[in-house]
């Protein structure tokens, strides 16, 4: 099945191993892809890398039967050695590790797309020179999934809104509650981490997003 290219992605969730309560990643993962996701990342921050390509082998087929591409958070070899479409990078990984595009992360006739995190302007205009494939804008609000981060607020948004050239993704704190305020800066694509995963029906819970985010397209 074709993978929806990365221009037509809106929910962007995570299999996020704080927040799996016991359930199987690739179950957390099907039930992500039969709520209506657009891609889904593996993020699992207290894991080895082999506990991860695990993991990643795993949901990988899921995500390849609804045409969903599978972000690698942080593992860019294990997102390489599976072929899964894209890999993000905080600022720390990608920039602090010496890189200065994401051509050197991608090998001959790769294609891998790069994902990164910013958390300011200057950082997402680093990030755009850099070539990165789409840049996450965050965390907007307060989120216990990053306790220590400062909320960057709306105002980024709007910023995000009037000068990235690539796709960006809304991230911290997008709920139910904080979505119609995200989505009236111009965002049109976000993140969702708990609101989605600490629901009782997590396909049903990618619904409601995704009926906020097509009323808005």
């Amino acid at each position: 099945m074709r993978v929806k290219p990365l221009a037509d992605c809106q929910l962007y969730p995570f299999v996020d191993t704080a927040y799996l309560h016991g359930r199987a990643p690739e179950f957390v993962a099907q039930q992500l892809c039969d709520g209506g996701s657009d891609l889904i990342q593996l993020r699992a921050k207290n894991a080895t890398p082999d506990e991860v390509r695990r993991m990643a082998e795993k949901i990988l087929p899921v995500t390849r039967r609804a045409g969903i591409p599978l972000v690698i958070n942080d593992h860019l070899e294990i997102a390489r050695e599976l072929g899964a479409e894209i890999c993000h990078l905080g600022q720390e990984d990608f920039f602090d590790a010496g890189h200065t595009h994401v051509d050197q992360l991608k090998t001959q006739n790769s294609k891998l797309k790069i994902g990164l995190s910013t958390h300011a302007p200057d950082q997402a205009h680093r990030a755009l020179a850099a070539g990165a494939d789409y840049i996450a804008i965050g965390p907007i609000f307060a989120t216990g999934t990053k306790p220590t981060a400062k909320p960057v607020t709306l105002e980024y948004a709007r910023w995000a809104k009037a000068n990235s050239t690539v796709p960006w993704f809304a991230i911290g704190g997008v709920n139910l509650q904080t979505l119609d305020a995200v989505l009236a800066t111009g965002a049109r694509r976000i993140c969702v981490v708990s609101a989605i995963l600490n629901a009782p029906d997590i396909a049903q819970a990618c619904r409601e997003f995704r009926r906020h985010l097509d009323s808005t397209a």
